[in-house]
């Protein structure tokens, strides 16, 4: 059987999609192992190397190793360890002691922080950098240290002692609901093999107690070079260069001359479903998911790359399904959806999820097997699968589109997966010319039939959640009989299909024109005013082929309701957002958008209403019609109501049960007194939402254009870009009256309680596992005619503030896992004349019995650095860390697009937003041409109060005292009644928001 590699000759770089040649299938044709696009090889020693150009972003380098050793090659006495040795690899290695791998990364501005620079997963450990290379020494430096981590990690009595209190914290942090749910799941899932109990966090008494020669041990003997890869993605010169690098780092660096062969873990199938029930307390939703487990197949022929494709259709056309019925009248759940992913190496799952209201589980239990035993009996229509088709063929249009402006982090993380798992990389170009041939003649049928791997049969475990039990395993069986006698009987009912307009605006509007049109060079952007008053900015990039985004604002919002218009109209979004803004039901609008790269959003803010959205050039049309029918159409109450105040009932109670809610809502308290903008949403307050009232100031928010401005960043074409903007921007009518009656330059504040001394408050919520947060407040206050320049400062504060409570807490400490910092300004705003106020906010998770312990610790550090200023090397390290990420910013379309509402929404900005731009710019390269020791401890003392232990406020939420009678009520496990040996329970709504593999524990 021969190899299969793409046909360059057929690939034009800049080709249209539409153009490209489909390709002659021979269906057992193996793909090439060698990835394609990149320099493959193998050093003497065993390491595999990838290396490949790529120029974005420009000047960085993301490099990663990638190790074949994850959590379940760990003994029992080891779990834990895999992800131990993890963490080790940043705190020392053979040439970098006390975290100065960390202190190099944040020298060179480069990225650093949990979850950033490596993950453990059960099969694999995979150590990643982006770093920045104008500097030739900077890339060699880094790739020296992924060399370090192969086989020099230093794992001594001190770096294991020093470790364990921010790992303690990761697993600390990590025991809420939705963890604990995952974990009893994850062991029902996998019961009867090893993964079952190797989750990468470990156990806690290994954390606590392991000793460095057991780590040692284990390292030694699964980091291994000839399991390793080193990947080098970025803006080179040349890529020989580079390997060469690599040569130099590793070629001298040996392993053990007889490697541990790594075992195979086998999950076995099961005929017989697996059923289990989780109370817990503080579960967010009632949930229920069904998993279907498959071995993994391998894709190794044009054959599996077009079954991938069949499968890709159904999970997309099932989907749909789901996502309609969610918003019928009394709907079973107000979620669900079905994917595909790989739980393990040898094992993958389809797996079904819903979240519904409480008692409901049985319901949406019984609709998601009703659902597939339909499509089984009936199968999709064809209208159903060219809805799919149109998707899927947009998708990977987009993707060629945008083949060689793919970030060089994307194409990393394909040749990691190429090592790890043996995914093939054929090339997007290719890819794409596989899917343009296949995707045509893919039919209905053949996907329908996927359903037959959705069986009871098939290895399938079953679970709800609830917050109170409602439901047993007798239940369950019974639903689970009751949808295989329906379906045996022939008695469920084929799909019925919704009707779909072909035609988003029935009358056309009629075109507007430009009044006036002004360039801005210093920046490249142009501004058109517009016949009805609307006012557009524009700037053309090349940063991305497929892609246009846009926003507009308009100032007033909810600040300006009296506390009677408040709560319903703040409920007006969600009513209008089930009804449809655009005219259409959101059902019939995804099948009317389908084949097409466009999405509209809506926001009603405190101070501006905005819109924003996204969309290929070729789709900019469509967008602009959305938007002209979010102006022209008008909301009105309908049965969608009652699914918008159901949601919103279980939100509300999800909210009470969360410990975390009352640690919340008490800070925000502090901050903004008992003003009804800022009070808690209760369930008691449903009823006096007037849904007419709420839709009608929706209504009024989006009608008057000559209040919007609109920015448009992206692949702009003007010639055909400004006759659609005067067609649906400028048809835009104007009323001829006023609507929300503003004043057009103040909106009314919302109140601010700034506290004049020291507020310390501990607050208890009850808890089934003991969890600590700490959220430290310093009030910031800003006079009017500093503004620009104190909140550029703040911003390096900020930066400053987080990289010296890491250095204190998480790496001096040893007692924090991470901690975050951020900034909170009302009223920066051109609508607000008054001073403005804030807080800046230090937020970390820690031991309960030394939290107090550690705010003093964090206040210390902030004293000392008002009264002794920060060092020369912590001036340098956040100037790096702001430069880089501006230099990075420079690259995108996203951070144009908030720089140029950023200076139209500055207090600075009087008509001319080139000036506004200009200042702004001007301002940043003042403040960091003068940012030294003495400039950053006076802007210590001058914007957050000095000393700094007079006036804050530290509010951490501890455990509420209980009872074991409360422990035990708290969480109940009702196992199968059939395997007692199997332990039993679910996964919450935050871990099913991401795909299996991401439960990894990352440092």
């Amino acid at each position: 059987m021969g190899s299969l590699q793409p046909e360059k000759s057929l690939i034009g770089k800049h080709s249209s999609f539409r153009s490209l040649n489909e390709v002659e299938l021979e269906w057992d044709r193996q793909f090439e192992d060698h990835p394609f696009g990149v320099d493959y090889g193998r050093l003497e020693n065993g390491l595999v190397y990838y290396v490949r150009r790529n120029p974005k972003p420009k000047m960085r380098a993301a490099l990663a190793l990638a190790v074949q050793a994850g959590s379940v090659l760990e003994e029992e006495e080891e779990r834990g360890v895999a992800h131990i040795v993890e963490h080790l690899a940043f705190s020392a290695t053979k040439n970098y002691e006390n975290h100065g791998i960390v202190k190099f990364l944040e020298s060179i501005g480069a990225q650093f922080g949990p979850c950033h620079n490596a993950w453990t997963s059960l099969d694999e450990t995979v150590y990643e950098l982006l770093v920045p290379i104008d500097k030739p020494e900077l890339l060699s430096q880094a790739i020296s240290i992924l060399a370090e981590f192969s086989t020099e990690i230093r794992i001594a009595d001190e770096d294991l002692e020093k470790e364990r209190g921010a790992i303690m914290e990761e697993y600390r942090s990590g025991r809420d609901a939705n963890q604990r749910i995952w974990d009893a799941y994850w062991s029902l899932l996998m019961g009867g093999s090893k993964y079952a109990d190797r989750l990468p966090i470990g156990l806690e008494k290994v954390i606590r107690g392991v000793t460095s020669k057991t780590a040692k041990q284990f390292y030694r003997k699964w980091y291994h070079l000839s399991k390793m890869a080193v990947i080098a993605v970025g803006d080179f010169p040349d890529a020989e260069s580079v390997v060469e690098l690599i040569k130099t780092h590793f070629s001298q660096k040996t392993s053990a001359s007889n490697p541990s062969p790594v075992p195979n873990f086998h999950v076995p199938s099961h005929e017989q479903p697996r059923y289990s029930c989780f109370v817990d307390s503080e579960a967010t939703w009632s949930e229920v998911m069904i998993s279907y487990k498959v071995p993994v197949k391998k894709m190794k022929t044009i054959k599996d790359y077009r079954d991938g494709l069949v499968e890709s259709m159904f999970l997309i056309a099932l989907n749909q399904r789901f996502s309609k019925i969610s918003r019928r009248k009394n709907p079973p759940y107000f979620s669900c959806s079905l994917y595909a992913d790989t739980l393990a190496r040898p094992v993958r799952a389809y797996v079904m999820y819903s979240t519904c209201k409480e008692k409901g589980t049985l319901k949406a239990l019984e609709s998601m097997l009703t659902e597939v035993s339909r499509v089984r009996l009936h199968g999709f229509s064809e209208r159903e699968i060219s809805v799919v088709r149109a998707l899927m063929m947009s998708w990977i249009e987009s993707a060629y589109l945008e083949r060689d402006k793919r970030k060089s982090t994307s194409l990393r993380h394909d040749y990691v997966q190429h090592f790890i798992h043996n995914e093939p990389v054929i090339g997007i170009e290719y890819e794409a010319q596989l899917q343009k041939t296949m995707l045509p003649h893919i039919l209905a049928s053949e996907i329908s039939k996927y359903a037959e791997k959705l069986q009871t049969s098939c290895s399938c475990v079953m679970k709800i959640v609830e917050p109170q039990s409602s439901a047993k395993i007798g239940n369950l069986k019974k639903v689970v009989s009751k949808v295989i006698k329906l379906e045996m009987d022939s008695s469920i009912s084929p799909w019925d299909d919704e009707q779909i307009p072909k035609e988003i605006v029935d009358i056309m509007p009629n075109p507007g024109n430009i009044v006036k049109q002004r360039e801005y060079s210093n920046f490249g952007a142009t501004e058109l005013i517009l016949s009805n008053g609307m006012k557009v900015c524009y700037k053309c990039t090349d940063f991305s082929n497929d892609q246009i985004i846009f926003s507009g604002f308009s100032y007033g919002g909810l600040s300006e309701l009296s506390e009677s218009e408040y709560l319903s109209s703040m409920m007006g979004s969600s009513f209008a957002e089930e009804i449809g803004v655009f005219g259409h039901k959101p059902s019939v609008l995804e099948d009317m958008l389908a084949g097409k790269k466009v999405r509209v959003r809506k926001r009603v803010r405190n101070y501006i209403r905005t819109f924003h959205g996204d969309c290929s050039p070729s789709d900019l049309e469509t967008a602009l019609q959305l938007v002209y029918q979010l102006f022209m159409n008008n909301v009105t109450p309908g049965e969608e109501v009652d699914l918008v105040m159901q949601r919103t009932e279980e939100d509300i109670r999800a909210q009470e049960r969360d410990p975390y809610t009352t640690f919340r809502n008490r800070v925000t308290e502090l901050h903004h007194g008992n003003s009804y903008f800022f009070k808690p949403f209760k369930i008691s307050d449903l009823s006096n939402v007037n849904p007419s009232k709420a839709c009608e100031y929706f209504n009024s928010c989006f009608k008057d254009p000559s209040t919007f401005t609109v920015v448009i960043v992206g692949n702009i074409d003007p010639a055909a870009a400004i006759p659609l903007i005067l067609q649906y921007l400028g048809g835009i009518p104007k009323p001829s009256e006023p609507v929300l009656h503003l004043m057009s330059d103040y909106v009314k504040g919302l109140p601010f309680n700034v506290p004049t001394t020291v507020v310390r408050e501990v607050v208890r919520s009850p808890m089934v596992e003991e969890q600590c947060w700490v959220t430290l407040s310093f009030p910031v206050e800003l006079t009017k005619g500093t503004v620009v320049e104190e909140i550029l400062y703040l911003d390096f504060l900020s930066e400053l503030f987080e990289t010296k409570i890491l250095q204190v807490l998480r790496f001096k400490q040893g007692q924090i896992y991470s901690a975050s910092v951020s900034v909170n300004i009302d009223g920066n705003m051109a609508c607000r004349t008054d001073d403005i106020h804030g807080y800046i906010r230090i937020h970390f998770s820690c031991d309960p019995k030394i939290s107090s312990k550690l705010v003093d610790i964090a206040l210390d550090e902030i004293l000392h650095l008002q009264e002794e200023g920060p060092s020369d090397q912590d001036v340098s390290t956040i100037l790096a860390i702001e430069q880089r990420s501006y230099e990075n910013g420079l690259q995108d379309n996203n951070h144009w697009l908030q720089k140029i509402l950023d200076s139209y929404q500055s207090r600075i900005y009087s008509g001319d937003i080139g000036n506004s731009f200009q200042v702004h710019e001007e301002g940043r390269s003042r403040i960091r041409e003068s940012l030294t020791q003495l400039t950053t401890q006076s802007a210590m003392q001058r914007i957050v109060p000095y000393p700094c232990k007079n006036q804050y406020t530290a509010v951490i939420l501890m455990a509420q005292p209980r009872s074991s009678k409360w422990l035990r009520s708290a969480l109940l496990w009702k196992p199968s009644d059939r395997d007692t040996k199997i332990l039993a329970g679910v996964a919450g709504l935050t871990v099913l928001a991401f795909s299996f593999w991401r439960h990894s524990r990352k440092s």
